[in-house]
């Protein structure tokens, strides 16, 4: 990884059967609905039966006094396991959508590694990852929770 390369985690579980996490992840034009951060999603292009190939506009408003506008390129897809995508815009990189069963509903991580591209923000990226990593996490606290009340498992 470069300096300007920042990785993040999050682990949701939630009381909810993996097949109803999937369709709500598999289902990004949605996603505005039930997650306040995300402002905009839109299938540009909807990518193979399987998903592979599908290309999403999504704007994100978030924790610090930053939107973001970026394009993620679905690479590849796992039915009830994975969901793999590249970024390119605001902010590159790749993340992963990886989904398990647990005894009592669903184990989701998403694995984001991303490269600041922004000019201004990728000079302070050495310096902002705290500032960056407390951003992703409230936008993914926010998720989790919209999910959770969208699924009825709040």
């Amino acid at each position: 990884m470069s300096s300007a390369d920042i990785r993040l985690l999050a682990d949701w579980d939630l009381a909810a059967a993996p097949e109803r996490v999937w369709e709500a992840l598999m289902r990004p034009a949605e996603w505005p609905q039930w997650w306040p951060t995300v402002t905009r999603a839109v299938v540009l292009a909807p990518g193979d039966a399987s998903g592979v190939g599908a290309r999403l506009a999504f704007e994100w408003r978030t924790a610090l006094p930053v939107r973001l506008a970026f394009e993620v390129l679905t690479t590849r897809v796992e039915p009830l396991a994975l969901i793999g995508g590249e970024a390119s815009g605001a902010l590159t990189g790749r993340g992963a959508w990886l989904i398990r069963p647990t005894g009592s509903g669903t184990r989701v991580r998403y694995d984001w590694t991303m490269t600041v591209s922004a000019p201004g923000m990728r000079l302070a990226a050495p310096l902002a990852r705290k500032a960056f990593a407390w951003n992703h996490a409230a936008a993914m606290r926010q998720g989790r929770d919209g999910l959770a009340r969208r699924l009825g498992c709040a």
